[in-house]
This record gives C-alpha cells, sequence and structure tokens, in this order.
C-alpha cells in the first residue's frame, strides 16, 4: 500500500503544480476575479446551477464545432451536374402559372362589363350598345355625379392646385383644402374630429388594425362587408362572430366572452364591436340604439362602418345616428365612404380627437398612401354643402326608393332581404320547394348555418336578368362577390342603387323592366 502511494505521489504533485499553474493564469485574465467569485458564490447558493452551467457551456462548444465539420463536409452531399444536364433540366422545367386560367364563367362576366361613354350618371350611354340608359347600377345615391355647382369649384380648385397632392398625408401630400373637408365632415357628423383616407375600401381596414393587436377581442357581424373581414384578418385579433343583424346573438356572444375571461382569469384587453350601418351584402340596417346599449352595458367599444348609409339616410343624409337620433359621440369610430356618399373619393374616420390623432401616426393607409387630389376634396366638401342645405336630395331619394319597391315587391319569383329605408335594394331568386341543395360551402366556423342556395345556378339566372333589362334600356348589375375568400358566401343577388337623379317616372318604369326581365327569365327554370 504504502509502495503504490510513494508510486502516485509524482503524479499528484504533477497535478498539483498544473492547478496552481491554471489558477495563476486564468487570475491575469482581466475580469477572472469577478468569474471566480460568482462561481463560487453559485456554488454555495446552488451547487446544480453550476453542473447545469457547465452542460451548456460544452453543448455549446459542441454544436459550434459541428457545425463548422457540417459545413466544411457539406458539398460532398450535391450532386455535381455537368453543364448541357443543367441547361436540359431548364429546358424541361414549366414553371407554376402566377394564377388559375379564367374560366368559362368568369370569361363572360368579364366580356359583359358595360362601359360609359363620356360622363357618368343617371342616364349614361353605353359604348357596348350605343344607347342611352336609365342607371340603376352606380353608386350616385344623391345625384352629386352631374352637379354643376360641383363641376364648376372642382375646376376652380385644378386651377388653382393642380392634379395630384403628389405625396402622403403624414409627409408631404396633406393640403388645406384636405384639413377643410376633415373638419366639414367633423362639424356635419357632430363629432370631435376626423380623419381622411385617399381609399374607401382601405379605410376600414387601416383603422381596425390601427388600434385592435394580438390578444384583443372583435366581435363581429357574420355579413359584414369584404373590406372589414380584411381588417380583422390583418389586426390578428380573436374574432367572435355573431349572426348577421341578430342582436340577441351578439348579447349571447358578449356573455360568453365575459364568461370565458373569467374562468381562466384572463386580464382584462380591449374588446370592439365592429358591423355596419346598412350592410352593403344585402341592404339590411343595424338597430343603432340597441347597438349603444350593448356597447355600455359589456364595456365594448363600437366601430360602425357607415359606407353605405353616410349621405343616403337622415334626413339631411348624416346617417344611422340621424335616422335614429343618436348623438354621432355615442360611437367610438364612425366610418364612411366619401366616394359612396359625396361622388368624389376616399374615405373617413370620424370620432374624438384621440382617435382621429393616433390614425394619423397608425393608419398604414393614411401613412403610406397618397392623399386624394385637392379637386376631389374640395368637391367632397361642397357635398356636404349641398346635402346640408336641400334635405329635399333626401326627401327624393326616399320617394324614389319606395316606388321601385312598390313594383318589385309584388313579384312572386323574386324576395328582397334590404331594409325599406336602404338605397342599394339586393334581390334574390325566390327558393323553390325544396329548397336547393347548396353548391358552395362557407369558410366559417362550424356552427355558421348551412347554405341553401346553389350559387352557380342563381348567378346565371341573375345575370340573364341583368342581361334582358339592359337589352331594354336599364342598366342594373349582379353584386360582385370574390368567391372562396369571403368569411362567408353570400348568396347571389341583383344590386340596385336607387338614385334622386331620376324621376318618380322613371323609377316606375326601370323596375317595371326589371320584374318584366325577372319573371321572363325566373318562370322558365326548372
Amino acid at each position: 500500500m504504502d509502495s503504490s502511494a510513494s508510486a502516485l505521489e509524482p503524479l499528484f504533485a504533477f497535478l498539483s503544480y498544473a492547478l496552481i499553474q491554471a489558477e495563476l493564469a486564468f487570475y491575469k485574465i482581466p475580469g477572472s476575479h469577478v468569474i471566480a467569485r460568482y462561481v463560487k458564490s453559485s456554488h454555495q447558493n446552488d451547487p446544480g446551477r453550476t453542473v447545469l452551467e457547465v452542460l451548456l457551456a460544452l453543448f455549446a462548444i459542441r454544436t459550434l464545432l459541428q457545425s463548422r465539420t457540417r459545413a466544411d463536409n457539406g458539398e460532398k452531399h450535391f450532386i455535381q451536374f455537368s453543364e448541357k444536364e443543367i441547361d436540359e433540366l431548364v429546358d424541361e422545367w414549366t414553371p407554376e402559372p402566377l394564377g388559375a386560367p379564367l374560366t368559362t364563367e368568369e370569361q363572360m362576366d368579364l366580356a359583359s362589363i358595360p362601359v360609359v361613354s363620356g360622363p357618368n350618371g343617371p342616364r349614361p350611354k353605353l359604348v357596348n350598345t350605343g344607347k342611352q340608359v336609365l342607371n340603376l347600377a352606380s353608386y350616385n345615391f344623391t345625384g352629386l355625379a352631374g352637379n354643376e355647382t360641383i363641376k364648376e369649384r372642382a375646376i376652380e380648385t385644378l386651377r388653382k392646385y393642380g392634379v395630384g397632392s403628389c405625396g402622403p398625408p403624414g409627409f408631404y401630400g396633406t393640403i388645406d383644402v384636405h384639413m377643410d373637408l376633415e373638419r366639414d365632415i367633423a362639424d356635419f357628423l357632430g363629432t370631435e374630429a376626423a380623419i381622411l383616407y385617399s381609399q374607401a375600401f382601405a379605410t376600414i381596414s387601416s383603422s381596425i388594425a390601427a388600434f385592435a393587436k394580438r390578444g384583443d377581442i372583435i366581435v363581429a357581424d357574420r355579413g359584414v362587408n369584404f373590406a372589414i373581414q380584411k381588417g380583422l384578418q390583418i389586426s390578428r385579433s380573436t374574432i367572435r362572430w355573431f349572426d348577421h343583424n341578430d342582436l340577441k346573438g351578439l348579447e349571447d356572444v358578449l356573455q360568453n366572452v365575459e364568461k370565458e375571461r373569467r374562468k381562466r382569469r384572463g386580464p382584462l384587453t380591449r374588446r370592439f364591436i365592429v358591423t355596419e350601418g346598412i350592410f352593403e351584402r344585402d341592404g339590411t340596417i343595424s338597430d343603432l340604439p340597441k347597438l349603444i346599449e350593448l356597447k355600455h352595458k359589456y364595456k365594448y367599444r363600437l366601430v360602425l362602418d357607415e359606407s353605405v348609409s353616410f349621405g343616403t339616410v337622415g334626413r339631411t343624409g348624416r346617417g344611422l345616428t340621424e335616422l335614429y337620433n343618436v348623438p354621432a359621440t355615442q360611437i367610438d369610430m364612425l366610418l364612411g365612404s366619401v366616394a359612396n356618399g359625396l361622388n368624389s373619393s376616399g374615405g373617413f374616420c370620424a370620432g374624438s380627437r384621440h382617435v382621429v390623432d393616433h390614425q394619423r401616426i397608425n393608419g398604414t393607409s393614411f401613412v403610406f398612401s397618397a392623399a386624394v387630389p385637392a379637386l376631389l376634396a374640395v368637391s367632397a366638401s361642397e357635398g356636404i354643402n349641398i346635402l346640408r342645405n336641400t334635405p329635399s336630395i333626401l326627401s327624393t331619394l326616399q320617394e324614389n326608393i319606395r316606388a321601385i319597391r312598390a313594383v318589385l315587391e309584388r313579384v312572386d319569383c323574386i324576395t328582397i332581404p334590404s331594409h325599406a329605408a336602404s338605397p342599394i335594394i339586393h334581390i334574390y331568386v325566390r327558393a323553390q320547394a325544396p329548397a336547393a341543395t347548396a353548391v358552395a360551402g362557407s369558410k366559417s366556423s362550424s356552427n355558421s348555418a348551412p347554405l341553401a342556395f346553389d350559387i352557380a345556378l342563381e348567378e346565371r339566372l341573375l345575370q340573364d336578368v341583368v342581361d334582358e333589362a339592359l337589352a331594354q334600356g336599364v342598366w342594373i348589375t349582379r353584386a360582385r362577390r370574390l368567391r372562396g375568400q369571403e368569411i362567408v358566401e353570400a348568396r347571389p343577388s341583383i344590386r340596385l342603387a336607387v338614385t334622386a337623379a331620376l324621376s318618380r317616372k322613371e323609377c316606375e318604369r326601370a323596375a317595371g323592366v326589371v320584374k318584366a326581365a325577372a319573371v321572363k327569365v325566373l318562370t322558365k327554370r326548372k
């Protein structure tokens, strides 16, 4: 035993000497004393932590060495091709097309789009037929498109400011007339402020995404338009849907959201109700007083898209707030279309000063899109003055709506889902008994109602009605949809856009033509 210990004694002496020299060399490194104190302290308090850190250090070193080895040997796993073989592979390769070829129906749709010769208005001339027609297709609800006063003001502005704005509003594209229009809109609606966007479609999608973020809750109507759907998608918020224009269903969803939050003890987040004033999809109208009641009861913010109702309902065209006699300040974000309601271009969001100023910094469409040309801003401001001072325009519009509906509501082969005050009147093919089986599915969640109509068949029938009416001098259109891209597939419909620029007799005659075309086409179906 003594002999073996004496034999190992030189080894122990060498190891002791090596450790002493390593320790001396380590302490010569700047900062080594700090590291030593840290290791001693961590080992004393938690020895397991020291072991874990050593293992992690070894793993990191191994990974670095392994990555370098793989990089050095990577070329061994590639197949070497000759120049001739590469050329042959390139010649044989067929790239995938950017989009699928147009179907026969899509080609027919493109070919059937009428082209207007000259100014668009209540009685335009079409290139396709060379004839003048009664226009129930364009969004010229109050007839401002051909207003001579607006045209004169636009020409004056064109001579003073030129054509384009030359930049986004947030940089160098804001002109004094843009600020004037924002003040006019806010004053007209009765809000603190308003912000002007250059594209109506991008207004709602940009506004939603400026406020709602991941983790926030948005409760939305299943029937909202495609622009709202894109805004909900961009926001990445948690979306809860309620059945179309069913406010009892909305309240049930609001209650369930709160129950879920309490069950998982989640934090309070920003919560929004998103819906439309007049739904572009079918012309139905929201019950605004009930929406505001639910908003206050469950502590939500209300986002109301009045792209169709602004400039069309209410005594002077102020929209649902005027129709229901509700202060606009009760709505957190009130959005509308300058293109639809004032026959100009762009959209707006009206609300508190905070809501507006936040979008000037965070609204993507406002920050990155060029501002509307000055002449269009002045035209919109003049349109507001006309609506404010000439309420008879809205009375005429409502009279024309009633005249058209009085003719069409007596037709047995069609149904009209739109509200009696809506300036857009949708026409459905009346379902036969038993109802047709749907051929298109819904992209919504499993609890959405299945479709009870044949999309391809009804679109074909409705297009025949459109063509027949056009042959008789009345221009109408099918409601265009992006099939396969919307949350819930909309039922095919003909969409009439009523205008105050036509006389009552002209509206009755146009409705009679649509009635005759529908009877002629739809009574022949098997």
